[in-house]
């Protein structure tokens, strides 16, 4: 049969019943704007939430765990070797808690492939000086140029400048809970004291918000050089190397061979970080889970209005029949009509979704938890709107076909005899 005359049939029926075409059309509409704009904003809340562990945390953390030794000298007694012996309250034995040999650790992993770059940390239990009390804080020596480049440090530093700790010496930055604590300003000096009691007075340089309040309240950054002079240490000393990757997913296997070859503790951001992996999935299966229940839904709509339109249209498709037009012809029109809901409800959804999308996007969100965050955050990712269209266009397909198999059963005869 004649396409052009099949698609003249297709538009002459949909154009009868214009009224029931666009509610099943609306409702197409509504179901992709709603999945585009669920997808959307899901996918930026995940980016934000992940982006907050990734931007800040490396992808393998190289270090030394202060930890029980596993040999205890009782089971190396001839005496006591072959007993089951219990022992209590081991304690942590004498081991250092910087890295052996961090020079040579460095070099082989800066010319290590799979290693995108590397920022290495000295973590020093201080006390900060607020008059007649010393307040319980970690002082992070950083190479402040390396964290900006791979952790993103200076979107955190909300006043000052995160490189100034690099350029001015005996500077310090603070968590601004910290210093609200202190009642320091940029400019003021800063007590630091080691737990062996020395007391290094420090510049305040910028104020830091990571989001989490109660770490800010004990966080304090300086470079390693001040780090190391503040604790006595040699030039070598670093209790921390932070390593990022060209490919996250190798970071496991990364930190177990980096482990043994170096005879060190490393670990990687799947262990460290899982829960939040499996807190991303939760929350784009539920995304995808109403997004595709909503088609599904404008499916049986469009399925129920094609239904009637064939209890309506009898006797039109009797005529067509007994004029010569074929089950499979009567069967393309109605998924013709079909299809055309689907493509023109689903493209106009693609554009008012996308529209959507970027009001959220532009919907003010200030919260003290998150200070980099300026606006609700959405992700523009053509993915959604491909799995959107054609979702669309497989659910009305579907909705059409059923209907339209019906149509292409029908007896002339029969119809035309009750007539």
């Amino acid at each position: 049969m004649n396409n052009r005359l099949i698609f003249s049939l297709s538009k002459s029926l949909l154009m009868a019943r214009l009224r029931q075409t666009m509610i099943a059309a609306f409702g197409v509409t509504f179901s992709i704007t709603m999945f585009i704009t669920l997808l959307s904003f899901m996918g930026g809340l995940n980016n934000m939430l992940d982006g907050l562990i990734v931007n800040r945390t490396p992808h393998v953390r190289i270090y030394n765990e202060i930890k029980p030794g596993e040999i205890q000298p009782v089971n190396l007694s001839p005496e006591y070797k072959r007993n089951y012996n219990m022992i209590r309250s081991i304690k942590s034995e004498s081991s250092r808690q910087d890295i052996y040999n961090s020079a040579a650790v460095i070099k082989a992993l800066q010319e290590d492939e799979m290693v995108l770059g590397l920022s290495p940390k000295i973590n020093a239990q201080v006390f900060f000086n607020d008059g007649v009390v010393d307040i319980t804080g970690v002082l992070n020596g950083i190479d402040a140029a390396a964290e900006m480049k791979l952790f993103h440090f200076n979107d955190y530093v909300t006043s000052g400048k995160a490189i100034d700790i690099n350029n001015l010496a005996n500077s310090i930055i603070l968590g601004k809970p910290l210093a609200e604590k202190l009642q320091a300003n940029i400019g003021d000096i800063i007590q630091v004291i080691t737990i062996k009691g020395d007391r290094f007075p420090l510049r305040l340089v910028g104020l830091y918000e990571s989001g989490l309040r109660d770490l800010d309240k004990t966080l304090g950054f300086t470079n390693i050089k001040t780090t190391q002079k503040i604790l006595g240490k040699a030039n070598n000393y670093i209790t921390d190397i932070q390593v990022k990757l060209n490919d996250i997913k190798m970071a496991p296997l990364f930190a177990k061979n980096y482990s043994m070859k170096f005879n060190t503790d490393a670990e990687d951001i799947q262990t460290a970080n899982s829960q939040f992996e499996t807190g991303s999935f939760v929350r784009t299966v539920i995304s995808y889970t109403v997004g595709i229940t909503l088609l599904i839904v404008a499916g049986f709509g469009i399925y129920n209005i094609l239904n009637m339109m064939i209890y309506e249209k009898m006797d039109t498709i009797a005529i067509l029949k007994a004029t010569g037009f074929a089950g499979r012809d009567v069967k393309t029109v109605f998924i013709v009509i079909a299809l055309s809901i689907g493509i023109a409800g689903g493209l106009l959804g693609l554009i008012l979704g996308f529209g959507l999308s970027s009001l959220i996007d532009q919907i003010p969100f200030h919260t003290a938890a998150l200070p980099t965050i300026k606006t609700y955050p959405v992700q523009y990712n053509i993915k959604f709107y491909v799995i959107g269209i054609v979702f669309s266009i497989i659910t009305t397909y579907l909705a059409g076909l059923f209907p339209a198999r019906k149509a292409s059963k029908i007896d002339p005869v029969i119809i035309i005899r009750g007539k």
